[in-house]
């Protein structure tokens, strides 16, 4: 489906033969090499926007309800792939919606609702009660409201109405709270079509066809209990959250402390995921320990986070923005950290980014270290915006830009995430080479360097570590294409049966009859395309490079420095 905002126009036809084999990021990755131009402005009339549901999505497999969205990013000006959970993938691939593409931009300023269902696309003009700064929560009631409560919804927050460069695309979960699809600043992308929202209504919905039932449902059977008996998947994460990686990163000295001058904290029992399940627990209400991005998710590493009256605050509350606020910022309050998410939350910004702006701007002079209340006043004034408000949502790189600074942890314009470079060095070979800009998931070293899963590499030395995040990216592409969440892999690396159940399913799903080997050459093929992207954008190897400080400041307490020669960085797409 193609949506043209400048004509309103809607074109609805077969995929192109092309594209018959892919999905999900395999898809927008290879769609926006294919037609958009790699120079535009990302917020121009040439951009293009696409979402994909996966390979598996829509079937009964577990923790395959994950969308990807792709367009040329306003934040890092290259190709970009964001992630994530909610609804609306399930709901497109039971409609049989392969794409969906937004192009073109109005010339009138008013903002329009996409309403997508059996009968196709209609294109309504945007209640105004949710235009203007109304957060993300009140606009998801009114849309609820308007076109039931059952419809699947993506949201440009007030961020993504000013087009700032961290807006998200906020996505309504099964019980009516926000995921988002969190990195690049697709929000902006989608507020400078002016779309404020899709609403889809998968009524009528002829559902998921598989090739081989029997086989699928076996397949599926195993693949669950891959994914309930591995201990990170089956225990840690469902009882702890992400936020379980606290604990676990301070021990090993490489979780970033007071804007990447430490890798270790003395307070992390106050924020940690312990810390988390325990007052959750104590607190009750409406407080949950567990919970699922989406329907059919068995690993439920979200939780509802209450406050002291028991009331809900947020969802998924993760390691990643409690890591940036807690530790990075300073900020030693878990309550004064979930107001604070859920104010990204309901302005629409990519919490990472965003957090590593606030401790940025902390060191910059712009905030007091460590203060929360002043903190959670910055994020409520992006609505507004006011000057601080646009300084904070225009990312990490900005803040550090405005306020003279050197050390400012970023790839390509990208806050660098949880896990420190120095101290995990295969994480900073994913950081520097990742098409994406700073991007923890698109090759998770840390599950070998440090959680030991798929193995070992010593995280503080260099040998392992180029074929390590090389091959973490290859096989990570190729799941994004899937529609399973990036989880799996935990359970995939350490478990053989886990991954061949994965292929399995898809060649169940389609009547294929793929290979390990066909899925290694899918991540490969999709890499590609994004890296041929870039270098049309004008990207080079000299982009693919950690900030400078890394190499002369070390990061206690191993007092480790990043290490790797340009030649060796540039060994991992070597392939």
């Amino acid at each position: 489906m193609r949506v043209n905002m400048t004509t309103k126009e809607v074109v609805t036809g077969e995929a192109p033969e092309k594209y018959a084999g892919l999905a999900g990021r395999a898809l927008t990755s290879n769609f926006v090499n294919d037609e958009v131009k790699p120079t535009c402005h990302p917020l121009g009339k040439n951009n293009k926007l696409i979402f994909a549901p996966g390979l598996l999505s829509g079937t009964s497999a577990s923790q395959s309800g994950r969308l990807s969205v792709g367009a040329k990013s306003p934040l890092t000006g290259t190709i970009k792939e964001s992630n994530t959970g909610g609804t609306f993938s399930q709901k497109m691939a039971k409609m049989g919606i392969k794409a969906l593409v937004i192009e073109g931009m109005p010339e009138e300023d008013k903002f329009y609702v996409l309403k997508i269902d059996m009968n196709g696309v209609t294109i309504e003009d945007a209640p105004a009660e949710i235009l203007g700064g109304c957060g993300n929560y009140e606009a998801l009631k009114v849309l609820s409201a308007k076109y039931g409560a059952k419809v699947g919804i993506a949201l440009a927050g007030p961020a993504g109405e000013y087009r700032l460069p961290t807006a998200n695309i906020s996505f309504k979960d099964p019980e009516g709270n926000i995921r988002s699809a969190g990195r690049g600043g697709l929000g902006a992308v989608l507020g400078s079509k002016k779309v404020k929202a899709l609403v889809i209504d998968d009524t009528g919905a002829p559902g998921v066809t598989l090739a081989k039932p029997e086989e699928f449902r076996a397949a599926a059977k195993a693949f669950a209990k891959a994914l309930t008996t591995h201990p990170v998947t089956g225990q840690a994460l469902p009882a702890y959250g992400t936020d379980v990686l606290v604990n676990i990163l301070n021990e090993a000295g490489g979780l970033p402390a007071k804007n990447f001058t430490a890798g270790r904290i003395g307070w992390n029992d106050k924020i940690s995921g312990e810390t988390m399940n325990a007052t959750i627990t104590e607190r009750g209400g409406d407080g949950k320990v567990s919970h699922g991005c989406h329907a059919g998710c068995i690993i439920r590493c979200s939780q509802w986070y209450p406050d002291k009256d028991g009331k809900y605050v947020t969802s998924g509350f993760e390691y990643e923005t409690v890591w940036a606020l807690g530790a990075d910022a300073c900020i030693q309050d878990l309550d004064d950290i979930a107001y604070i998410d859920r104010a990204m939350d309901d302005v629409g910004v990519d919490a990472i980014d965003v957090s590593v702006a606030v401790a940025t701007a902390m060191e910059g002079g712009l905030l007091p270290w460590g203060d929360g209340k002043a903190t959670l006043e910055a994020i409520k004034q992006i609505a507004i915006p006011t000057p601080l408000g646009r300084i904070i949502g225009g990312g990490t790189a900005i803040v550090g830009k405005v306020c003279g600074l050197f050390r400012t942890p970023v790839v390509k314009d990208q806050a660098i995430p949880a896990y420190d470079p120095r101290a995990i060095k295969g994480i900073g070979l994913t950081y520097a080479t990742t098409p994406m800009g700073a991007d923890h998931t698109s090759g998770y070293c840390i599950a070998t360097n440090i959680l030991k899963v798929g193995g070992y590499v010593d995280p503080l030395k260099k040998e392992g570590q180029v074929e390590l995040s090389r091959n973490l990216q290859i096989a990570t592409a190729a799941v994004d294409s899937t529609g399973m969440c990036l989880f799996i892999a935990f359970a995939i690396l350490d478990i053989p049966e886990g991954f061949n159940a994965l292929v399995d399913m898809i060649n169940a799903r389609y009547g294929l009859s793929l290979t390990a080997d066909d899925v290694t050459a899918l991540g490969k093929s999709i890499l590609k395309a994004e890296r041929a992207f870039n270098a049309a954008a004008g990207f080079t190897n000299a982009h693919d490079r950690l900030p400078e400080f890394f190499e002369y400041e070390p990061c206690p307490p191993h007092n480790a420095v990043w290490d790797f020669t340009p030649e060796e960085i540039d060994e991992v797409f070597n392939f």
